[in-house]
Parts: structure tokens; C-alpha cells; sequence
């Protein structure tokens, strides 16, 4: 008895241990650069610090990227673009020039963890495609011979061309056409432990399809449920769904062991006239959403607790993007690193958008510097909030109203509140990397008046501008997106 109870509990072990229910999901961002109007990399790095992102995915291997990467503990996934392969897969002697001039002189001070090899193949000529598996064979050669080949991840990223078949999510099913490139490189990805990568967008369904799919379905905000009539399996949201359209093909090729990587997924904030689903509102509903599900690791309805890494796309609106509106407006932020929407990082903030442009209601609360701040670190965030981050600080220069007392925890906590006050009085909006605080006292003192939402200090910062994205992915078209919509019809029967 004692020894059956043993199994079990070792099996009950095991299976949690396969599942990745251990391990906490991450959230991240891809940071793209096809624009002529980005700050510069080490800015770029000041805003992801800012705002308590650890973990970054850029589409190539710009060197100065690199470098104002080092030294921050973000994880950084790197690329090589499609147009690279050939020379990638024709010579090991060029993956291993590649390794040696353009990531061993920043590794590990740079931490780099994933290297793509190529991006949504499914959408580039066949002959491309069938570059990609001795392109990512000599870059884990490569590595293996650095000794890194455990510490960096080789993978491929994939549109949801890769599948034939998604609904019902249980018949997800991948396209027999792209089995030439594909089947070797799941058996690689299951050899070397490494993640298959998705890039997943309800918006382009809900966009190419709004009479049969809900819109709220689409941001995790449906009321009704969704039923796999194979499985009996609820679905909710449109995410989970395309999700457990991978899962079920992988399942179907006998691969089970090889996780899902969510490396692009994302809503934009604007559109071209006949985009009306692509607004700040929707785009910060969709995003806060996610990212509450994905850090809760809900898992889906086919995998539950599983754990999903996932990337929101995009980092910045992309000037330089061709094709309707919406692919320039994918971005978190104005090229001037405002927001474009306030948006929680840490899943559990309650967020506010305000489409006329108000800052939203702060309900008695400021923000603070910690005192528990190094005076570096308060040092460091204050300049940012004077600078990038677009704080007027004249209250506290020599003779006007905040500047005694003259200490930089004081001086920073007037900065943190006006940025705090300006952007939406959220959780994230207190971050500063850690050093700023929230609290329910009023930190005016004498004539030294602290910004409050509604204030005349309190300016909203969603100015208009152009915004960005670089070597990054290919233009995403609704091409890969029309075979969701097979039989959704039916699939939306049970909404009703």
C-alpha cells in the first residue's frame, strides 16, 4: 500500500514537474527599430528599466543594442533575419565568425538566452525555408564549441501559417506543404530542449472576420464560452484557442515534450479607416489582459498551469512599417518614450484609458521616492524623469518652491509624483526601477505643491507622434490569419 502510494505521488510529481506548473510565466517585449525617429539604444534601455521589463526580444544583432543591454540582468533573445540564412547555412566558418565578432565580446555581459534563426518561414519562399535547418545546425555547432549551447537556445519563430487546421482547437493540425523544414526542425527542438516559437494575433482574426468573431472573445473579455465539441473543452478567449491549436498539432506529431513560446502577440493602437477595432482602448484591454493571464499561469484549456512565455509586440510604433496604419502602431510607446496607453507590467494594476487624452484619476495617492533608495539609483531615475521622461523639474531648481529641502531623495519625490500624476497614477507608473513608492499622504509641504491628477501640472502625455520596430519580423498579413476563420461560424454558435 505504502509503496503504490509512492508511485503516485512520485507520478503526480513528474507529471506537475512536465507540465512547467513549477515554473512562473514570462512576460517580455519585442523591441523593433524599423523607424528613422527611436531613441537611442541606451535610452531605450533607461525605459525598459523603467518600467520593470526583464526580458526582450530584438530581431537581429545590432552591436550598439547589445552593448547598452550589458550589465542590466535582462534576458535578451537575438536574431538572424531571413536574408541571412544562406550565408548562415551554406559555411559553418560563417556561424562561427558570426559567434565569435558579434556575441562572444558582449556574452555574459549581455545576457543573452535565445537565438532565432529566421522568422515565420511559412510566409518566405520555400527556398528560404529550406535554409533554416542547417542555418540553426551550424549556429548550435557553433555554440556547442563556444560551450554555450546549454546557457543560449536555438529556435525558429512561425506565424499560424504553419497550420492547416485550427478549429476545433483539439483538430490543430500543421500543413503538410511546410513538412520538408518542419519535421526536422521539431525533432531539433525536441533534441536540444528547445521552445517552438508562435507568433499569435486574435486582432488580424477578429479584423478579417468581425461578423463571425466577438470582438470581446478576441480580448479576453467574452462572457460566454466557447465549446471544442471534440474535447468538451471551454474556451474563453481567442489566445487560448489559437494556443491549443499548436499544442493539439504538436500532440499530433508525437512531440509533447517541446513547450510553446509565445514571441509575438500584441494589439494596435491605430488604424487605417475601416481598422475600428484598432484603438488605444482595445490595445490596452488586450494587453492587460494578457498579461494578467499569462503571469497567473492559467495555462489553457488543454494544458492547464502550464506555464507561457510571452512577448508583446511592440515596444515602440514603427514609422518605417509598410501596408495599412495599424502596422505602424503596434508600440507601447511614442518614439518620444511616452505612453501610448498605461499598461501594468505586473499583471495585477487595474488600469484606466482615457481615448480624450485626461490622465486618469490618481484616487489620493502620490508617488514617492523609497527610502530605502540608494542615493545612485534615485540619482539615475531622477534625471530620467527630468529628461525622457518629460517631467517639468523647475520647481526644483535653486530659488523656486521644492527646491529645499536640497537633497535628491526630495527632489526625486517631486519628479516621481509629477510622472506618476502625468501617466495614469498606476502601479507602473511609481516603478522607476524599483526606488519609487505609493502613498496615501500628501507630500506638499510649506509652497512646495505636489501634482495631483487634475492638477495644472498634471499634463497627459499621449501627445501624438510617429512611431517604430526594426529587422523585425516580416509584415504580418491577414493571408496567414484566413484559415482561423474556417468553420468559425459554427465555433461562435455557442457564444450565443
Amino acid at each position: 500500500m505504502i509503496r503504490g502510494f509512492r508511485v503516485i505521488i512520485f507520478s503526480t510529481s513528474l507529471l506537475l514537474l512536465i507540465l512547467g506548473i513549477c515554473r512562473a510565466s514570462k512576460v517580455g517585449v519585442c523591441y523593433g527599430r524599423n523607424a528613422d525617429d527611436l531613441p537611442t539604444p541606451d535610452k531605450v534601455v533607461q525605459l525598459i528599466q523603467l518600467h520593470n521589463i526583464k526580458y526582450v526580444r530584438i530581431y537581429d544583432s545590432n552591436i550598439q543594442v547589445l552593448k547598452a543591454f550589458a550589465n542590466t540582468g535582462i534576458e535578451l533573445m537575438i536574431g538572424i533575419p531571413n536574408s541571412d540564412l544562406l550565408a548562415f547555412a551554406q559555411f559553418q566558418s560563417n556561424a562561427n565568425t558570426w559567434l565569435k565578432n558579434s556575441i562572444l565580446p558582449y556574452y555574459p555581459a549581455t545576457k543573452i538566452t535565445y537565438i532565432t534563426v529566421g522568422a515565420e518561414l511559412t510566409e518566405a519562399p520555400n527556398s528560404t525555408s529550406a535554409l533554416v535547418i542547417p542555418a540553426m545546425q551550424n549556429v548550435l555547432t557553433a555554440l556547442r564549441k563556444a560551450g554555450l549551447h546549454k546557457r543560449i537556445k536555438v529556435s525558429s519563430t512561425h506565424s499560424l501559417g504553419v497550420l492547416s487546421r485550427s478549429f476545433p482547437p483539439s483538430a490543430g493540425a500543421f500543413n503538410s506543404s511546410h513538412a520538408f523544414f518542419l519535421k526536422p526542425m521539431l525533432e531539433f527542438l525536441a533534441e536540444n530542449q528547445s521552445p517552438f516559437m508562435i507568433d499569435l494575433y486574435p486582432y488580424y482574426a477578429y479584423r478579417d472576420s468581425s461578423t463571425n468573431v466577438s470582438l470581446d472573445y478576441a480580448l479576453f473579455e467574452a462572457s460566454s464560452e466557447v465549446i471544442d465539441s471534440n474535447t468538451g473543452l471551454l474556451y474563453t478567449n481567442m489566445f487560448d484557442a489559437q494556443l491549443d491549436a499548436i499544442n493539439y498539432a504538436l500532440m499530433g506529431l508525437n512531440f509533447k515534450t517541446v513547450n510553446i513560446m509565445v514571441t509575438e502577440t500584441g494589439w494596435p493602437s491605430k488604424g487605417s479607416p475601416k481598422e475600428t477595432a484598432a484603438t488605444p482602448d482595445n490595445a490596452q484591454t488586450y494587453n492587460t489582459n494578457l498579461i494578467r493571464h499569462v503571469i497567473n499561469n492559467t495555462g489553457t484549456p488543454a494544458k492547464p498551469g502550464v506555464s507561457i512565455d510571452t512577448y508583446v509586440f511592440s515596444l515602440f510604433n514603427e514609422n518605417r512599417k509598410p501596408g495599412l496604419a495599424s502596422e505602424r502602431n503596434w508600440g507601447l510607446f511614442f518614439p518620444d518614450q511616452t505612453s501610448v496607453y498605461n499598461l501594468d507590467f505586473t499583471g495585477k494594476g487595474v488600469v484606466d484609458v482615457n481615448t480624450d487624452g485626461n490622465a486618469t484619476s490618481s484616487n489620493g495617492t502620490w508617488c514617492i521616492a523609497s527610502s530605502s533608495a540608494s542615493e545612485a539609483d534615485l540619482q539615475n531615475a531622477l534625471s530620467w524623469a527630468c529628461g525622457s521622461g518629460n517631467v517639468d523639474c523647475s520647481a526644483i531648481q535653486p530659488s523656486q518652491p521644492c527646491f529645499e529641502p536640497d537633497n535628491i531623495a526630495s527632489h526625486a519625490s517631486y519628479a516621481f509624483n509629477s510622472y506618476y500624476q502625468q501617466n495614469g497614477a498606476t502601479d507602473i507608473a511609481c516603478s522607476f526601477g524599483g526606488v519609487g513608492v505609493r502613498t496615501n499622504k500628501n507630500p506638499s509641504y510649506d509652497n512646495c505643491l505636489y501634482a495631483t491628477t487634475g492638477g495644472k501640472k498634471a499634463i497627459a502625455t499621449n501627445a501624438t507622434a510617429s512611431p517604430t520596430k526594426s529587422s523585425s519580423s516580416p509584415r504580418r498579413s491577414s493571408q496567414w490569419t484566413q484559415h482561423l476563420l474556417i468553420a468559425f461560424p459554427l465555433f461562435l454558435l455557442v457564444l450565443f
